[in-house]
């Protein structure tokens, strides 16, 4: 792994930590509702994290494409193959939670996100387009194509797909992160474009963002068993 990397992985793990500092500041500093105190901050920490991301990986994007990796065409159709494959390994996963360990489906992380963005509409874009494009960086572009150099792909794709599951703190739904890292890291090695697993997570994302809006708790457990159905029969 080069030194570049590893002071990209840095900065994402101060930005994920500034906030236990920052947020306390703000509300007992400058008297800063904590609610507005967390959604600024981490929608400034995480523009400002991007944005130091993409400055020490400029190098990275000087560098031709590799000879495998697909056009614009193939990055459309991956794309919306990927959101598809996403959203039906999340399905599955959460599904098999249910049946097989008695886990409720409903995600504390998300609530927590859905939360956020309905106090503070402009967090939003964190879920939407920040953090897809940040994890995917680290976790596809960086820690999978590190680790995918020495072994093979299930391997490589498992621990760095487990990492992207322990760093979202959802321990319960372990399995639902792991599963969609599988995707994503499938889509990597497919496509040979990062761009398309940050497409995929990006709008799998604002999917699940937008039906959490339009649609009431009542509604969500009707589709998610509308998806026991599918996958395990009645």
């Amino acid at each position: 792994m080069t030194r570049r990397y590893i002071y990209v992985i840095l900065t994402y793990i101060i930005m994920q930590f500034s906030t236990l500092l920052a947020v306390p500041l703000l509300v007992f500093g400058f008297n800063v509702d904590p609610v507005l105190a967390s959604v600024y901050w981490a929608v400034f920490s995480f523009t400002a994290g991007l944005v130091i991301v993409l400055w020490l990986l400029k190098p990275d994007m000087q560098v031709r494409a590799h000879p495998g990796a697909v056009g614009v065409g193939g990055i459309i159709v991956w794309s919306v193959l990927g959101i598809v494959m996403a959203l039906l390994s999340q399905g599955l996963a959460a599904t098999i939670e249910m049946e097989l360990f008695g886990i409720d489906p409903g995600s504390e992380n998300t609530q927590g996100i859905m939360n956020m963005a309905r106090a503070v509409p402009i967090f939003v874009i964190l879920p939407a387009i920040l953090a897809p494009i940040l994890e995917e960086i680290i976790f596809r572009k960086i820690i999978f194509g590190s680790l995918y150099k020495k072994m093979n792909f299930f391997f490589a794709a498992f621990i760095s797909a487990l990492i992207f599951a322990v760093i979202h703190w959802d321990f319960l739904h372990i399995l639902v992160y792991t599963a969609m890292g599988f995707v994503f890291a499938f889509l990597y090695v497919q496509t040979k474009r990062i761009i398309v697993p940050i497409i995929v997570h990006a709008g799998m994302n604002t999917l699940v963002v937008l039906a959490q809006f339009s649609l009431d708790p009542e509604e969500i457990q009707k589709r998610l068993d509308e998806l026991q159905l599918i996958f395990f029969g009645g």
